[in-house]
């Protein structure tokens, strides 16, 4: 039997291990170092699922989106029916807000492109905007791009249930455990190696294959066999707001997007407010910066201004893991070695492309 191990169950470790869990004759085992899936980029993330109003046509990048947007359709229920869990899903799309800048010329364009791929973009002007959507008050945003197709979903929730349905599966799930350092050899004198062994906290593992989906944890791991993989944190703070109802059309909740500012709704009046950008410093040291965090506060306000009446009731932040040097995310085969694959340095874009990198290290093994 074929035995793979996957190190790290944040989103990205959690589809690899519940899409192979699906393959039967495989010995799988997910290792995370923390106690509880979920706690890294993952658990910072909005979860936005944003592939059909972006500008990616074509390409790794559209394909990758559109992969995923077409799993996550049949990967939802699956998910549900399998663990019982509710996994919190909005369908009813994103709002990406327009201002004076935003050629109108591109987005026709876009939206005949997405019409021959089979997917719908509604233009709205400023008059259509106000008419649907009157919590969006501000005299900057000269209309809309209402995509119905695009999605939301709760990155934790999800996490969790990709981990308990890989383990329904028989995947072995292994919390609390580090990984101490990977063991191979060279294959028949040449310079290809391969990773038979990793040494844990909990014992050592004898393996065939093994995928590395640790974010920014996969630096150390790949340093510890001379392979320089160069990923670097980006900050992302968020807030919580609750209101006494809901923004608009209590019955109409898109995510609401501008400016690189969302607005994801949560049902009974609260809302996520995310995300900042921030990078590490000259020292390479990166701080969260809660004078950002107002800032965004205060731009989500200026977009729907009954936002300003909202209560604060949680603040979060997270390290993203950024490529650096070759584009994100990173899915191959570590050099040199014919049995270790890379899922890692996702960005901003970890739950969007969760499902596509799952198919995608499928198919490489």
């Amino acid at each position: 039997m074929t035995h793979i191990a996957i190190i790290g169950s944040g989103i990205i470790g959690a589809a690899i291990a519940y899409e192979l869990s699906l393959i039967k004759g495989l010995k799988i085992t997910l290792i995370e170092e923390q106690k509880v899936a979920a706690l890294g980029s993952t658990g910072s993330a909005l979860g936005i699922l944003m592939g059909i109003v972006s500008q990616k046509t074509k390409g790794r990048g559209w394909k990758l989106r559109q992969s995923s947007l077409q799993r996550y359709e049949t990967l939802i229920p699956e998910l549900e029916k399998l663990t019982g869990q509710i996994i919190p899903f909005n369908r009813q799309g994103i709002l990406k807000l327009r201002f004076a800048e935003d050629e109108l010329e591109r987005w026709e364009k876009l939206a005949k492109i997405r019409y021959n791929q089979g997917y719908q973009l509604d233009i709205l002007d400023r008059q259509q905007l106000s008419k649907k959507f009157p919590q969006i008050k501000n005299n900057k945003i000269i209309g809309a791009i209402y995509s119905p197709q695009d999605r939301q979903i709760n990155p934790k929730v999800l996490t969790q249930a990709l981990v308990t349905g890989a383990s329904i599966n028989g995947v072995n799930c292994k919390f609390g455990v580090k990984v101490q350092n990977l063991i191979s050899t060279n294959l028949d004198g040449s310079n290809t190696r391969h990773c038979y062994q990793i040494k844990t906290t909990d014992g050592n593992l004898e393996i065939d294959w093994l995928v590395i989906a640790a974010g920014l944890g996969s630096t150390p791991l790949t340093e510890s066999v001379n392979q320089k993989l160069d990923l670097r944190p980006v900050l992302g703070q968020a807030l919580q707001l609750k209101l006494p109802q809901n923004l608009g059309n209590a019955a109409f909740q898109p995510v609401i997007n501008g400016e690189d500012i969302n607005i994801v709704p949560l049902g009974n009046g609260e809302y996520w407010i995310g995300a900042t950008v921030e990078f590490p410093n000259t020292k390479g040291e990166i701080i969260n910066q809660p004078e950002l965090l107002e800032k965004l506060r205060q731009q989500a306000i200026s977009f729907c201004p009954d936002l300003k009446k909202a209560e604060i009731i949680k603040t979060w932040s997270g390290k993203r893991p950024r490529p650096e040097g070759e584009p994100a995310p990173i899915i191959r085969k570590l050099p040199n070695y014919n049995n270790v694959i890379l899922a890692t340095g996702h960005y901003r874009n970890g739950v969007l492309l969760a499902p596509a990198t799952a198919l995608a290290v499928r198919e490489q093994l």
